[in-house]
């Protein structure tokens, strides 16, 4: 008898223990579920890229203004979409979506302006052979009249 009321004894105890230990480990879970989710949230609001949106508006304004829509249209379209997504994820104020969009939106632009110069370069290459072809031309023409004014 005395080794069941031990045994009872005991095993109370380590019912009692375990128990206060699932708590404390319950109340340990619930901390750190409240402090993780804290600094998620935290880290998901973040700080807007006001600087990235800055610099994607100007790359995106000088590709417009460089002649990308005629020469880089889908680089330049590409780029102004996505500014206007990042402007919208910024109002909803989903800044790590709205940062990755400006950047996309910035590389683009660049794009367009680089294809928008070199085009351009194309032409004036064009241009250039084509005046060079036709000074030629003109000489040919000169040297051939000249011989038959001199008989």
């Amino acid at each position: 008898m005395f080794a069941r009321k031990l045994s009872r004894e005991f095993l109370n105890m380590i019912n009692k223990s375990a128990l206060n230990t699932v708590t404390q480990l319950s109340g340990w879970k619930v901390a750190a579920l409240a402090v993780g989710s804290a600094l998620l949230l935290a880290g998901c609001a973040g700080t807007p890229p006001t600087e990235q949106m800055a610099v994607s508006k100007s790359r995106v304004s000088e590709a417009v203004s460089s002649g990308g829509v005629e020469f880089a249209a889908v680089e330049t379209r590409s780029a102004q979409d996505k500014l206007k997504q990042a402007e919208l994820e910024m109002q909803d104020e989903n800044y790590e979506e709205a940062k990755r969009l400006a950047e996309q939106a910035e590389w683009d632009a660049r794009v367009a302006v680089r294809k928008t110069e070199a085009a351009k370069a194309q032409e004036l290459l064009k241009d250039a052979q084509q005046g060079i072809e036709e000074l030629r031309q003109e000489g040919m023409r000169g040297m051939q009249s000249t011989p038959a004014q001199g008989q």
